[in-house]
This record gives structure tokens, C-alpha cells and sequence, in this order.
């Protein structure tokens, strides 16, 4: 994952100058060097009040080609463009450099805090996004795309968990060893209004008062699933539902105004999109054995969304307006009265 943060000045809103409270986020599925290599992958539409371009291309072809890009609403076309020029420029988005692409980019509003309509994302930061991504660890709270963004009306954006999930081998052979598969979760979270925020089972929301600005459900969350797991379309689109679960589990009942749509994909089965030769052969894994992914992606889509909210700070925006941080006092004191005998 790569990405670029933009935040400059304070103050009265500005169309065009400021205050900028956004950025952008790209993820690489298979890496840099990989990029013209796509994955199987499948999508969901929870609520489809907002835009995930390219998605149709997914449905149909069972492929997620070139990256996958976060950003704000009002720059998805921008960013977009970008990345077709990025990858035109980078030899196209196949070896002879066909020229045609229909990139993945999502979007959550950013416009409370953010000069939205100011259009700052510009091609640069989109390539500066895709050509810094790495593995391992990454930062999360208000970066990339997340920067400008609310969640339960507390500071959101950008966060990530993963699960690591052993698959039993059922067969007789005693020397078989457990196959070992990887969930990582991505998220871009918007959505929310405080009293609904619950974490742990706890009305974390309605425990911590204070002023709140939304009055109905108006956000939105991007959710993007990854594996290692050899999953074919069909299976990862299963996979992308779980995503719904443990959304839910943090208190969201996805309002007529959230944009919630999810992503997943699996980077097994290198050069399955290849036309030579004229057949493939890949790998892949029965449907009765992915009750434990299931499990994986509900549980690290949870804790995406509850690190994106406590890896974050209070944050000033447009108009002054100020978007507090989940306070970790008050979060650890509603934990402690719950669960007295527990030492957090």
C-alpha cells in the first residue's frame, strides 16, 4: 500500500484554496513490480450511495487489473485518469501496452473538514501513491484517502488488521501439514453516527457524549479484503459479504446515505489472466472450507474499523470545524467498569 496525505491551511473555507484535509490511497495487490498481473476478485455493494469505478469490469470478468485507489468523492475522475496515464506511461496495462484499462477507485466524503469541491488531488499524488506502496506495516488513522474522513463522528480513516488462519488437512495422511492462509482487511472509514459506535459489545458511543453534527446516516465506508487463500471469483464476492458482518459489529446499520462497498481479492494463481497458452491451470479450495475465512474477514474488518479510530488524533478543518479523536482514557475507563476483573 502506498499514499499521498495532503493537508495544508485553516481557517474559512476557500473553493479552490483550502483549508485541504485529504489525499489518497493506493493498493497494489501484487506490487509494483507485478502490477500488470491481475487477481481474481469479487465485489459487494452494501448500500450503493456512493462510487467504486471499474467494479462492473470485476462482476463480469472474475479480474481486479492494476490498483486499487481510495480517495475523496469529488476526485474518483481525477484519480482515475491518473491512473491509466500512470500506467500508459509505465508500458500499459499489458505487455504489448494496450492501451485500455478500467481502474478500481473508491471513494468516502471528506467534505466536513475537507475543501472538497477544491479539487487538490491531483495526477502526481495519484503516482506518488502507487510508486511508494509497500508491504509490512503502514501507517493508519487520517493518511491517504482517510485523511479528511469521520467515523461514528469521531476522526477516522485509514485501517487495517489481518488474521492468520490454519486450515486442517482432513484427509487420512497423518504427515499432511495444515495449510496456512492469510486475511488482511483495508479500510476507508466514514461512516457512522456517534451513538451507534460499539465496540467490544459496548455502547462505546452513547458512553462518551458531545457534539455530534449528523443527524442521519450520510457517510460511508470502503472495505478492501485481501488473501492468499486460492479463492475464485464466486468465493471471494462470499467474502466480500462477510465484510457486511463485521461492519455491524461496530454499530453501523449501513443508513440510506452510506456508501458501503467492499472489495476482496486473492493473490494466488499468478498469470491466470494470461492468453498463453489458451488453457490455465489454478488452484483452488472446496466451500466447505472457508468457514474460518469468513470468520477472519468479520473479525479483521472489525478491528480495521476500531484502528482507524483509535490510531488518530483531533483534527481541525474547514470552518474550524474540529472532529475529536476517540479519547483512549474514556475507552479503557468504559472497559474497565464492564469487565472490573480485566487489567486494560
Amino acid at each position: 500500500m502506498g499514499y499521498a496525505t495532503l493537508i495544508s491551511g485553516e481557517g474559512k473555507l476557500e473553493r479552490g484554496k483550502g483549508p485541504i484535509r485529504t489525499g489518497v490511497t493506493a493498493i497494489l495487490p501484487r506490487g509494483l513490480s507485478e502490477m500488470n498481473d491481475p487477481v481474481f476478485a469479487g465485489d459487494f455493494s452494501l448500500n450503493g450511495n456512493g462510487e467504486m469505478t471499474g467494479s462492473a469490469w470485476v462482476d463480469e470478468s472474475g479480474f481486479l487489473e492494476g490498483p486499487i485507489v481510495l480517495t475523496n468523492t469529488h476526485s474518483v475522475g481525477v484519480a482515475r485518469d491518473a491512473v491509466i496515464a500512470w500506467r500508459l506511461a509505465h508500458g500499459g496495462p499489458d505487455a504489448e501496452g494496450f492501451a485500455w484499462s478500467l481502474p478500481v477507485v473508491a471513494e468516502t466524503w471528506d467534505g466536513w473538514l475537507n475543501d472538497v469541491d477544491g479539487f487538490h488531488v491531483k495526477p502526481d499524488h495519484v503516482a506518488h501513491a502507487i510508486e511508494t506502496a509497500h508491504g509490512g506495516a503502514i501507517e493508519e488513522g487520517s493518511i491517504g484517502g482517510g485523511t479528511g474522513m469521520i467515523c461514528y463522528e469521531f476522526k477516522g480513516g485509514t485501517g487495517t488488521a489481518s488474521r492468520v488462519v490454519d486450515l486442517a488437512d482432513k484427509s487420512t495422511d497423518s504427515t499432511a501439514r495444515p495449510a496456512r492462509i492469510t486475511v488482511g482487511v483495508l479500510v476507508q472509514a466514514n461512516c457512522g453516527r456517534r451513538p451507534q459506535l460499539t465496540i467490544r459489545g459496548l455502547p462505546i458511543g452513547k458512553e462518551i457524549p458531545g457534539s455530534v453534527y449528523k443527524q442521519e446516516e450520510t457517510g460511508s465506508i470502503i472495505i478492501v479484503v485481501a488473501t492468499d487463500a486460492p479463492l475464485m471469483p464466486h468465493q471471494l464476492k462470499r467474502l466480500a459479504r462477510r465484510a457486511s458482518l463485521g461492519l455491524a459489529r461496530t454499530g453501523s446499520v449501513s443508513g440510506n446515505g452510506s456508501g458501503d462497498l467492499f472489495i476482496a481479492f486473492s493473490t494466488a494463481n499468478p498469470h491466470a489472466a494470461d492468453s498463453s497458452p489458451p488453457t490455465r491451470t489454478i488452484e483452488t479450495m472446496p466451500n466447505d472450507l472457508m468457514d474460518p475465512l469468513f470468520t477472519a474477514t468479520v473479525e479483521a474488518t472489525e478491528e480495521a474499523i476500531i484502528n482507524a479510530l483509535v490510531d488518530n488524533h483531533d483534527m481541525i478543518g474547514r470552518d474550524g470545524h474540529r472532529v475529536p479523536a476517540l479519547p483512549h482514557d474514556r475507552l479503557r475507563e468504559i472497559f474497565q467498569r464492564a469487565n472490573p476483573t480485566h487489567s486494560e
